[in-house]
């Protein structure tokens, strides 16, 4: 695939080895030279193309997520808010345009906010948990079972036929001409490659020969890791499901040109590795940017 992935970028170390350390988590909550970040609703606060950070003193009360240490020492906490923080927006809207370091602190930091959104009590007893361990664990305060981070595998797949054309579906819950790379959650007990084969099928009746992995980026909306792949199938004509894809169709390189220049298909976001996929099979940067917000 050409070019990095917009949510696979980081450069902070997330100090894992450290999270058990109550102390030295307090000291980093002293250290003035600590940077918070504000985290709610799926949103993060940014100001020209970078994250907007506040010291501890003026951070608000909420839960304290660590979300490591950069090259000089310096700690990164984000601190779960209600509601969306001033000038918060979402990682669609900005999250190709922030840097490398920026990029992964609000990955991190919205993945683990929306982890805790929803898992405020213990799914064995139904008791209330609280947050350890830097925010990366939590415990049930009745009987002290640990929960950790949810992380919903998924596979997105670019299929190409004998005669060079790709695969584009049409999910039945997107409006107008939007196209995208087939994809799935991978099930229990199943390995990506064999959810590959599986998806193609149930969504569209295509059945791939074979498929090589291609790269991965986490896809907090609100817990997926999207593993990327590029399949080979026979051109058989695509039969869609009708519950989740509503239409498919093979292109061609210039199909596919001519059918994004007249606004019959809108591609993937740049955001996404749907997009990635698409133009490494293109040869290069697809003409038409489009913004699925």
């Amino acid at each position: 695939m050409p070019g990095p992935l917009a949510l696979s970028r980081s450069t902070v170390d997330r100090a894992a080895d450290r999270r058990t350390d109550a102390a030295w988590l307090d000291s980093l909550w002293a250290d003035g030279a600590t940077r918070v970040l504000l985290v709610g609703d799926g949103t993060v606060p940014v100001d020209d193309e970078a994250l907007r950070f506040v010291t501890t003193a003026d951070a608000p009360d909420g839960e304290r997520l660590l979300l490591g240490l950069d090259d000089d020492g310096v700690a990164y906490v984000a601190v779960h808010v209600e509601g969306k923080p001033d000038g918060g927006a979402t990682l669609r809207e900005v999250g190709a345009v922030l840097g490398d370091r920026d990029a992964g602190l609000a990955v991190h930091a919205i993945a683990l906010a929306n982890w805790h959104a929803t898992h405020r009590f213990c799914p064995r007893c139904g008791a209330r948990t609280r947050s350890e361990q830097g925010g990366h664990v939590r415990v049930c305060e009745a009987e002290g079972s640990q929960h950790f981070p949810r992380t919903d595998p998924a596979v997105i797949v670019l299929v190409v036929d004998e005669k060079e054309r790709c695969l584009l579906g049409r999910s039945a819950a997107w409006p107008g001409h939007r196209f995208s790379t087939l994809a799935g959650f991978v099930e229990p007990g199943e390995t990506p490659e064999h959810a590959v084969v599986r998806e193609l099928y149930e969504e569209v009746g295509v059945r791939v020969t074979s498929c090589r992995y291609a790269g991965a980026q986490p896809w907090p909306f609100p817990s997926s890791l999207m593993l990327g792949y590029y399949a080979t199938a026979a051109g058989e004509d695509p039969v869609p499901d009708g519950d989740e894809i509503a239409e498919a169709r093979w292109f061609s390189r210039d199909e596919l040109t001519t059918a994004m220049e007249s606004g019959d298909v809108l591609p993937p976001s740049g955001i996404s590795i749907a997009r990635k996929l698409v133009e490494g099979w293109y040869g290069g940067p697809l003409p038409v940017e489009v913004s699925w917000r």
